[in-house]
């Protein structure tokens, strides 16, 4: 299905999804607490991209803050999972080539998708168009019929991004640094071997 002026296709059981041939397990996709945020520094790490491209997308609403947005000279924003998944698939759709307003296009459908329905897509593209796929059916279609020259699998990235934010600091809204889970596993080793002793 193509994305450009596309209804979102429905897949309404399990039964279905089993019969379509689902390309990935979205029980093994947790995302982050959607409260904690990631400065830009750390948005840019996760997604692959510069600090420039990163402030560019937001001036221009390419992909905006959801956690929070800059108020001023001062202010960090403060990205979350499902924007910097967002992020590191643009970049991915820009170093192949794709435009900017099928970028834009993509970018507002996947934002009507809820996490479990966002991992199960591949977007597949031929350089003009981009279209999304639900099961590995639709995928062997579309390249059967010539028309995807190459495809992002948003579960694998959503994987990615979520190794890559478990050894990178966040932060909540209102401050304070969240450590990530990996740094939280050896401090409480260290004091556990310190109260050993």
């Amino acid at each position: 299905m193509s994305l450009e002026g596309a209804t979102p296709q429905a897949v309404s059981t399990q039964a279905e999804r089993e019969a379509q041939g689902v390309l990935f397990d979205e029980s093994t996709l947790r995302p982050l607490p959607a409260d904690i945020g990631y400065r830009g520094p750390v948005a840019c790490a996760a997604a692959g991209i510069t600090y420039r491209q990163l402030d560019y997308w937001a001036r221009t609403g390419l992909v905006t803050p959801t956690v929070r947005g800059a108020a001023g000279s001062g202010t960090q924003r403060l990205y979350g999972f499902r924007d910097i998944l967002v992020l590191r698939i643009v970049k991915r759709l820009i170093d192949t080539g794709v435009s900017l307003p099928n970028i834009r296009a993509a970018v507002d459908h996947l934002s009507e998708r809820t996490g479990e329905d966002l991992a199960s897509l591949t977007i597949m593209s031929d350089g003009a168009s981009i279209y999304e796929c639900r099961s590995a059916d639709e995928v062997v279609d579309l390249v059967r019929g010539g028309q995807g020259v190459f495809g992002i699998a948003v579960g694998s990235v959503w994987r990615e991004v979520e190794g890559t934010l478990a050894k990178l600091p966040g932060e909540k809204p209102e401050g304070g640094v969240v450590e990530p889970p990996s740094a939280r596993d050896e401090l409480a080793a260290r004091r556990a071997r310190r109260t050993a002793i």
